[in-house]
């Protein structure tokens, strides 16, 4: 089954796993709304990419106006992808953004901000767009986690790492509450990738400088040698595109046979393993609490 008729939403797609997503969902078949802010503006040039992208390739690549910290912005966008096809079919919470430096340093307004960023975005996406799918008891939701939830972690990445942590846990829960309104939920979870992100590039750092600086003295140079750790112990063949492409094979599997978690984690940090235990205790325990038909094997 390809994910020809499709309509997906993806949030954050205007550059890394996002933009690759929507491409590889397109080359499927599907009718792919690449979620992005400020398409006029900083973003226009990553419009005309994908327009021209679509033409090269023949298929329904469109760029659109989704500013997940933004609920006007969000509600639009999902009315728009309503009113054009009566449904959204696949969802993609891709949007979110990193900072680099010693957690002291970040101010309690620059977590509330990443935390909104990464974690209440999707909530905000979610009210606009489950209503729908609860309507016509269809849907997938696929959440692009990371390996830091349960994997080994470096310092100097925490507040990233928290609000990866909680979105994740949210949607672990959100798989549970949608399971009989048969809205499908799959967690992908990437490892690190060095090349063909931006995570790095584009990260955000400290407000408070006096207490960066006094963290350098202790830990001089930090992030440059986790970088370059990260880069020497990822594989030559590792790209950002096999995440992408992982999307794009879970979204054209059948419905009732998508897998509730994956991991695409070359560097193998030991999420996979953590997160095996996680979520057998989780299925037992429900199994316990006579809710088993609230997991993805039971449906």
């Amino acid at each position: 089954m390809s994910t020809q008729q499709q309509i997906v939403l993806i949030t954050g797609a205007s550059s890394g796993f996002g933009a690759l997503t929507a491409r590889a969902l397109a080359r499927g078949g599907g009718t792919v709304y690449a979620g992005m802010r400020d398409t006029e503006g900083r973003n226009a040039p990553q419009v005309r990419d994908a327009a021209d992208y679509a033409a090269e390739h023949s298929v329904d690549l469109r760029a659109l106006e989704l500013d997940v910290s933004s609920q006007p912005s969000v509600d639009a966008a999902v009315a728009q992808v309503l009113a054009e096809h009566g449904r959204i079919d696949v969802l993609v919470h891709n949007a979110g953004h990193m900072v680099v430096g010693p957690a002291e340093a970040f101010t309690p307004e620059q977590l509330a901000e990443l935390y909104d960023v990464n974690v209440l975005s999707t909530q905000r996406v979610n009210r606009a767009a489950l209503p729908a799918m609860r309507e016509r008891g269809a849907g997938l939701l696929v959440w692009v986690s990371s390996s830091s939830v349960k994997g080994g972690t470096p310092p100097y990445l925490a507040p990233y790492f928290a609000a990866k942590a909680a979105m994740d846990s949210l949607a672990v829960s959100y798989s549970a509450e949608l399971a009989r309104w048969g809205v499908e939920t799959s967690i992908v979870v990437p490892g690190s990738f060095t090349r063909g992100t931006n995570h790095f590039a584009h990260s955000g750092t400290p407000v408070d400088r006096e207490v960066e600086a006094a963290y350098e003295t202790r830990y001089p140079g930090l992030m440059d040698q986790v970088a370059e750790k990260l880069a020497a112990l990822s594989p030559a063949d590792a790209d950002a595109s096999m995440v992408s492409d992982e999307i794009a094979r879970i979204v054209a599997l059948p419905a009732g046979t998508r897998p509730f978690r994956v991991h695409v984690d070359p560097i193998d940090d030991g999420s996979r393993e953590v997160s095996e235990v996680a979520d057998r205790v989780r299925r037992e325990f429900l199994a316990r609490v006579d809710l088993a038909d609230l997991l993805p094997a039971a449906r």
